[in-house]
């Protein structure tokens, strides 16, 4: 019996994971207009990073994948050092399931390594 214990007890009970819900259909819904991420886009939007020295981590690339936005790789590491989440392993994770992150990206999910390489040459951030 669901939401009973041993002594007759009932508790709360959540929906049945197999029941259909209906969820807000766009991402925009779940990130309030007070949440900090909101800020971290909003202030990287403002700067121009090229004249500070940011450029994107694959320089010369050739034909293929283009490569990621410097400001979107900027705004996951702020992210990160704001949450205390400072591997890129772990940031990689969090992307497919944490829906500030989401909202930051846009839904993109650059890989680890991608994120270490940007920090790593962006390490001083000016010219």
């Amino acid at each position: 019996m669901r939401g009973a214990n041993l002594h007759g007890k009932s508790y709360k009970q959540g929906h049945a994971r197999s029941q259909a819900a209906l969820l807000p259909p766009r991402v925009e819904a779940y990130v309030s207009e007070t949440n900090r991420v909101r800020a971290i886009d909003a202030a990287v939007d403002t700067l121009d990073l090229p004249a500070l020295g940011f450029t994107n981590a694959g320089g010369e690339l050739a034909p293929g994948q283009p490569a990621f936005d410097p400001a979107a790789l900027l705004k996951r590491a702020l992210y990160g050092y704001l949450n205390r989440v400072h591997s890129s392993r772990r940031l990689e994770r969090e992307y497919r399931r944490n829906l500030e992150l989401i909202w930051l990206l846009e839904g993109l999910v650059p890989c680890s390594r991608t994120s270490a390489e940007f920090r790593r040459v962006n390490a001083r951030g000016e010219p």
